[in-house]
């Protein structure tokens, strides 16, 4: 188990305590020159000149005396609100706030702020070792250093997330992990059963009590349950019949949860699979896939399950967004991309990795020609270019290899 809990994040412009130094720096002088304001010039007689020098100081004294004093609760209160970026920024101003992520009543006023936008942690195809991770705020990518595993140990693609914690498979060892990425500490999770190496996982926080629980699943039907809170194992019954096996998985969608009920997407026939973590009940719904679409994979929004895919007809591809009914058990087309960039993807060859959840996609579209990252709104339906991912010391771009979203939370503890 891993308890270091520094981290510094980069974005690949300027060193992290560079910035910090010219935030302070430039706190300071804002404040000396509000201090300092010279009046317009005018004729005035010595005993106003000499009265308003007096006045001015007192200002600046009486401003520093304020904010020195300004009270340890109020001052957690207002950094706890600022971006995530800033907060770690800000650690290296002086040593009480460095130990802001160790206090108790610090991560208190964390845990009462509204969650923010989501990132995306990402795997990069020329990068597997190391996670990228992309602030859609803050339109940046940041490259961090994950806790180091036990020796010997690969750390495969297949990730899951849950409120800010991200979940990790060592195939070759059949070992789970799960990770804070910000806080930069790790859990290895009891031995289990053996996986293979096509497996499902998905993630979800329980809601009465604290904790998660975390599922796996096989296309032959075998599954797991991991409970946080009692540290075990469990397989809470059987497969029902009436859920046709083998299950046929698609293994490029990732796992979407609604509440207490986690979805996984299935072909042969086409649809979904769900499971209950509360009531422990699977249930099997069928959907036709869209005609002349390929690529699919699961979304969620405000409780609505969406499906992202690209369309594909004479030429032409698009990507494409579908919203499942719920009366009709059908997908149908709510939005696909601008034509601007569908002119991108004329007479190519596109693939597509999707991943995202809470309202935001992040989609990786590359062909021998094309390497494009768009970010898509489900709410507010708007489709937005995403700069580049490139590695530090490094002038490739880097595309995509599997991902998941996770709300970026300092107080999430695995």
């Amino acid at each position: 188990m891993v308890r270091d809990r520094r981290c510094y994040l980069s974005n690949g412009n300027t060193t992290t305590r560079n910035e910090g130094h010219s935030i302070v720096n430039a706190g300071k002088l804002l404040s000396l020159r509000m201090g300092e304001e010279k009046p317009p010039p005018c004729k005035r007689s010595r005993r106003d000149r000499s009265k308003n020098r007096v006045c001015r100081d007192a200002a600046v004294v009486m401003e520093e005396n304020v904010w020195k004093e300004l009270p340890v609760d109020l001052l957690e209160k207002v950094i706890a609100r600022l971006p995530t970026p800033s907060i770690f920024r800000f650690r290296l101003v002086c040593r009480s706030w460095n130990s802001l992520l160790t206090s108790h009543r610090f991560l208190q006023q964390f845990a009462e702020v509204p969650p923010q936008f989501p990132w995306f942690y990402t795997i990069t195809h020329g990068n597997i070792s190391n996670g990228a991770i992309y602030d859609p705020s803050m339109d940046k990518w940041y490259h961090l250093s994950l806790p180091s595993p036990p020796s010997k140990s690969i750390i495969s693609y297949h990730v899951a997330s849950t409120g800010g914690l991200v979940c990790f498979i060592d195939i070759l060892h059949h070992k789970f992990f799960i990770c804070n990425p910000l806080t930069m500490s790790s859990w290895e999770l009891p031995s289990t059963v053996r996986v293979s190496s096509q497996v499902a996982v998905g993630m979800v926080l329980n809601k009465a009590s604290t904790g998660y629980k975390l599922l796996w699943l096989e296309c032959n039907g075998d599954y797991g349950v991991y409970d946080s809170v009692e540290n075990t194992w469990s397989k809470p019954g059987n497969m029902p019949p009436h859920i046709k096996l083998p299950l046929a998985l698609n293994f490029k969608s990732q796992t979407i949860n609604i509440d207490s009920v986690m979805y996984f997407m299935r072909t042969n026939p086409d649809g979904l699979v769900s499971f209950d973590t509360v009531k422990n009940t699977w249930q099997q719904i069928s959907i036709p896939s869209p005609q002349y679409s390929m690529g699919h994979t699961l979304a969620v929004c405000k409780g609505h399950i969406f499906l992202v895919g690209l369309l594909s007809k004479d030429n032409s591809t698009c990507v494409c967004v579908w919203e499942l009914e719920k009366m009709t058990f059908l997908w149908k087309e709510r939005d696909r991309t601008p034509d601007t960039m569908c002119q991108e993807f004329y007479g190519k060859q596109v693939q597509m990795s999707c991943l995202g959840n809470k309202g935001l996609v992040l989609l990786s579209l590359r062909s021998r020609q094309l390497n494009r990252l768009v970010l898509y709104d489900l709410s507010k339906k708007l489709w937005s270019k995403v700069p580049s991912c490139i590695l530090p010391r490094s002038r490739k771009r880097q595309w995509i290899a599997c991902g998941t979203s996770f709300e970026p939370s300092i107080n999430a503890s695995v």
